[in-house]
């Protein structure tokens, strides 16, 4: 009995960690941003890395593009919500280093209200966050969700004309599908049950 449960245990451990397993890290540097209360567009923000590869002095991996939806509460100068309602969020490929060439890597959308989060102000300079989830498809065709956090400072003058410049981007793909989680948490009862039966009779 004790060899089932341990086998099933190491069964189970493994479906856990494929659920998992194929995490994609990807950083974007640069870029300008459009600031309004329709929404925020960035404009060809480099893709500087995607997992273990990254870009050379000069040079990028390919682009990543984002758009939200309008402005559902707070401000642009104060920090706010914007709706994920005709947002998206695209990553496009130019290098021949990465596993597909002149390619979109990943082809998705906000999900869930996007924070704007205004984290400091110094001599008329402003740093900001906007941070939210995202659903979409690699370019295996594989649906994925994940996160993003993109970090963007502005200036007075500039920020009441609505531009903002991306200095440096974090977007995490891949997190595990439901239909995975479900799999685990049903072989887990079903090892509990199983145990507790053979503990009990």
């Amino acid at each position: 009995m004790r060899r089932v449960v341990v086998l099933a245990i190491l069964a189970l451990m493994v479906v856990s960690t494929a659920a998992w397993a194929d995490s994609i890290i990807i950083v974007n540097k640069g870029g300008l941003l459009s600031l309004s209360n329709a929404g925020i567009v960035s404009t060809a923000s480099h893709l500087h890395q995607f997992n273990n590869i990254t870009a050379g002095p000069g040079q990028g991996l390919g682009f990543v593009n984002f758009a939200t939806g309008a402005l559902v509460s707070g401000s642009i100068q104060a920090g706010g919500t914007f709706s994920s309602s005709g947002s998206s969020f695209i990553v496009r490929s130019t290098s021949n280093q990465l596993p597909c060439h002149n390619c979109v890597i990943f082809n998705g959308t906000f999900t869930g209200d996007i924070t704007w989060t205004l984290v400091s102000q110094n001599k008329g300079e402003s740093e900001y966050q906007l941070s939210g989830t995202l659903v979409g498809q690699l370019w295996t065709g594989r649906t994925v969700t994940g996160s993003t956090t993109q970090t963007v400072i502005t200036f007075n003058q500039q920020l009441k004309q609505g531009v903002g410049h991306l200095t440096l981007g974090n977007t995490n793909l891949g997190t595990p599908e439901p239909s995975s989680l479900a799999l685990l948490g049903t072989g887990l009862v079903g090892i509990g049950g199983f145990v507790r039966r053979r503990l009990i009779g």
